[in-house]
Order: structure tokens, then sequence, then C-alpha cells
């Protein structure tokens, strides 16, 4: 048998003993010659078929971004960690509960203590030992929501719902409360219609004063109402005999002149300065120099 015809059946033998059920199996090594089976009990007959598959690799990991690793070693972001937890924390904590919940050495590492100390929004009671988060608001019920709501507005301006969220976590159910008794006025995001600014109504709803919220009805037909294209709009008008108001020309501005400094133009003569005084009245300096013509 010629080597070619060697090489053919050793392919064709390979090909018969590929195992396709998994993307990772390979094929033994080539050889001239098929070696012979060895013959094999039912035992491993058996556990031959029931071999568990192998499992391929996670495709879905990102290796661009960092893993979790927890709090880190560095002491910035340590004491972020821990600044954040008390920030969610509506009561005061002993700072050995705060270590433990934010898995930080605050207990343990001087420098990390006291840069936490240090922090312009925490608050540290020496009487207690405790350490509580100082909000931009500090009020707990609605009464005195509806207060500090009164004293921004008489300032000029309204509150943001996200601060008032922070300093007490049941703030927005409070002002949909207020909004509903007629306390507060109240914006709302367009996309999802999320509470935004708060601002104090100063016009109690009452039927004689006002302050009462548009009917439902009339809402629908004012945003019912759609504005028509231009072409439409000056058909309208016309019908109405009335003119579309012209826009005011702009006042066309003077050539500005020619700044100084800038070169282009005519050349500019300029006066000769006599120096040599001593010399007036022999000879001219304002003129070129002629040679007097040869004696002949």
């Amino acid at each position: 048998m010629s080597k070619l015809a060697k090489d053919s059946a050793a392919f064709k033998s390979v090909l018969k003993r590929q195992d396709y059920t998994s993307w990772h199996s390979q094929p033994p090594a080539l050889s001239d010659a098929p070696t012979p089976a060895s013959p094999s009990t039912p035992a491993e007959s058996s556990s031959q078929q029931h071999t568990p598959k192998k499992k391929r690799p996670k495709t879905n990991v990102v290796y661009s971004q960092p893993a979790d690793t927890g709090t880190g070693a560095n002491v910035n972001t340590q004491l972020v960690y821990a600044v954040n937890h008390l920030k969610g924390t509506q009561n005061p904590m002993r700072l050995q509960d705060i270590a433990i919940v934010t898995n930080t050495p605050l207990d343990t590492d001087h420098h990390l203590l006291e840069k936490f100390k240090a922090h312009d929004r925490i608050l540290w009671d020496p009487k207690t030992d405790l350490y509580s988060y100082k909000h931009e608001f500090n009020f707990r019920n609605k009464a005195s929501l509806l207060t500090e709501i009164q004293r921004q507005t008489r300032k000029g301006g309204g509150i943001s719902v996200r601060a008032l969220k922070e300093s007490w976590k049941e703030a927005p159910v409070a002002i949909e409360e207020l909004e509903k008794e007629g306390e507060v006025l109240v914006t709302r995001t367009v996309k999802d219609g999320q509470l935004r600014m708060v601002f104090w109504n100063e016009i109690k709803p009452t039927e004689e004063i006002g302050g009462m919220q548009v009917e439902k009805e009339f809402n629908d037909l004012w945003h019912s109402l759609k504005v028509p294209n231009d072409v439409d709009l000056l058909r309208q008008l016309a019908s109405e005999g009335l003119q579309v108001t012209n826009a005011e020309a702009p006042v066309p501005k003077a050539p500005a002149g020619k700044k100084k400094g800038k070169r282009g133009g005519a050349p500019r003569q300029r006066q000769v300065r006599i120096t040599n005084t001593h010399m007036r009245g022999e000879i001219d300096l304002s003129r070129d120099y002629v040679a007097p013509p040869k004696q002949k």
C-alpha cells in the first residue's frame, strides 16, 4: 500500500472515532496503523455512557469592567462607603456598627477615623459617642415639611423633591397628600410623571378667591387643540381679515472705516525732520543729493 493510501485510511478511521458531542474533543494522534481496541468491561462501558459533558466557558464575562472587590483598600474609598451608609440611615449609629456594616476598618484605622470625623456632613455626639449624618433639611413629619416648604417659597423658590427625600424617605408620600389638600403645588417630569419640585400654595383653594384645580374636561379640551401649520395659519388669518406681523428689519450698519495700524491703501507721506540745523541755508536737506555737473 502506498503512503497516500495509508494516510487516507488513517484519516477515515479518525473521522469514525471523532466525538462531535463536545466542542473541546480532539482526535488522538495519527498513526500509520490503527491500534486495536482493548476489551472493556460492562461497568466501564456504562460509566462511559453516563459521563457528563464538558461545560463551555462563560462568554458573558466583561473583562474590561473592574470586579466588585468590596470597599477597597484606599482610605478615600472606604470613607465614601461609610459616609454614604450613614447618609441613608435616619438614626445615629455607633462607630463599631458602621465599621461592621460597611466592612471598613473605621474603628481600627486612626487616619480613616480622623477623616471621617472631619467630614462636613458627619455629626459626632461626644456624650453618647454616636454618629449621624447632617442632612440639608431636618424634619420628620408632614407639618414640619410644610413649614420648610413655606420658608423656601417665601425666599423666592421651591425645593427639589429629591433633596427632601434624602432628609426624610416618606417625603414624597407626604407631598402628594399636601397636594391633594391644596397646600402645595408640584411640578412633575414629562416622561414618567415623577415629582420634581414643590412650592407652597399661597392662594388657598376656595370658590370665591380661586386656587381650585382646573377641571379635567377643560384640561382635555385645551390639550386637544392643535396649532395649524404655516400654510393653514396664513389662510385662516386672511379669512378673518388679519395680517401676519412682520419682523422688524435690521438696520444696515455703515461700513466701518479702516483701522490704524493695518497694511493696505496708499502710502502715507511723512514730513521730513531736519536735525542738521547748522547746515541750514547752505544745503537743502529736504531734496535728494544731486552731484554738480563736471566742468569741461
